[in-house]
């Protein structure tokens, strides 16, 4: 680890190979989907450690479990859309976050917290470390995850 020192500071700078990456394991139920996704998010990056630095990967793995029964707070089951585009003319197509969250909640968390990380190089490795799933059973057990109790 190298540090570079002033009279009264010392910043701490991690090498790849120097940084630990810890298995957690997050409950999803009744946590309103923004406040989840900006913690997983800052957890995948690594942000919760002291020796954070932004362009080594030193974040945890991420398992989040009961994503189905995510909380969406006031109308936005029915009033927010989710957007994407084809890339045909007059190709743009939505679907409501109520009828996301019914078909595919795994994947409505994974937008999210896709959209909560910095658009570089770093943020597919950061989502390769994050796995979602709909019910209350992952199958990473063998990496012995730790569970962490977010935020509501």
């Amino acid at each position: 680890m190298k540090t570079f020192e002033t009279k009264e500071q010392k910043t701490l700078q991690v090498k790849k190979a120097e940084a630990t990456r810890d298995w957690i394991v997050v409950d999803a139920k009744d946590i309103p989907l923004g406040r989840l996704a900006s913690q997983v998010a800052a957890r995948l990056r690594g942000k919760h450690k002291v020796n954070y630095t932004p362009n080594v990967d030193c974040g945890d793995f991420v398992v989040v479990i009961n994503a189905d029964k995510i909380a969406l707070t006031g109308a936005k089951e029915t009033d927010k859309r989710y957007y994407w585009h084809t890339g045909y003319l007059g190709g743009i197509k939505s679907v409501t976050y109520g009828n996301l969250l019914k078909d595919a909640p795994d994947k409505m968390l994974w937008l999210a917290v896709k959209r909560m990380l910095p658009r570089n190089k770093m943020r597919k490795r950061y989502l390769g470390k994050l796995k979602v799933y709909a019910g209350a059973e992952h199958p990473h057990t063998a990496q012995k995850p730790t569970a962490v109790k977010l935020d509501k």
